[in-house]
């Protein structure tokens, strides 16, 4: 399927940006091979986010898994100008999106079932805590049973492992610990539900006073 106007536009635009921010060309080259793969399967594809998902499950399905965090920091990137949303494309730059120094590389971490197995006697400090105890109180007040609450705040612990390695709570620090820890899930269910999770715990994580209402508990619920 070839690429429309529509893609090709936005993938212009995208690469423009990149290019006014002091990206190398070899930075550029990477990023255009990237979309290249993801590109034509969006031609003739409705504009919404679950049309624009399936098509980057399709990509990651074909890449080795070292290749998945530079893969979504880029789709992720794309997909504002993709949907033409200026205000979502204004707040990634403001938040420190658009990172043109490098795209994160896969850091492994131990395999997930060892993880899922030992995460709860891992020790956490308050800092981590606090938001982890919001979500989980917050889940529960939306009427989460204690196995979802239980599968939810693994999750959230998972992607804690990765936030240490900042300083600071910005929002593409965030980013690329989630593009970076999606790699540990082999199944496309449990890599979802992920998704899902770290984008509530993000208002938890950032202490938005609003962050329960960006919970949603219609995802499928599994434990590895």
């Amino acid at each position: 399927m070839a690429q429309t106007d529509r893609e090709q536009h936005a993938f212009n635009a995208y690469l423009r940006l990149l290019e006014s921010k002091g990206a190398t060309p070899d930075n550029l080259a990477q990023r255009r091979d990237l979309l290249s793969k993801l590109v034509p399967l969006l031609a003739g594809r409705p504009m919404d986010g679950n049309a624009y998902r399936d098509q980057v499950e399709n990509i990651l399905q074909q890449l080795d898994r070292t290749g998945w965090p530079a893969f979504l920091t880029v789709a992720r990137e794309y997909y504002y100008f993709w949907a033409s949303d200026i205000k979502s494309i204004a707040a990634m730059h403001a938040g420190g999106g658009y990172d043109v120094a490098h795209l994160p590389d896969y850091v492994p971490l131990e395999d997930l079932q060892s993880l899922w197995n030992s995460i709860d006697q891992e020790k956490f400090e308050l800092a981590e805590t606090w938001p982890l105890k919001a979500y989980a109180s917050a889940l529960r007040d939306e009427g989460a049973d204690k196995p979802v609450v239980e599968t939810r705040s693994k999750l959230v612990k998972l992607l804690l492992l990765r936030l240490r390695t900042g300083q600071a709570k910005e929002a593409n620090l965030y980013r690329i610990a989630v593009d970076t820890t999606v790699p540990l899930f082999a199944l496309k269910e449990t890599r979802w539900l992920f998704l899902i999770v770290v984008r509530e715990f993000y208002y938890f994580w950032i202490g938005d006073p609003e962050a329960a209402s960006h919970i949603v508990l219609d995802a499928p619920e599994t434990e590895s």
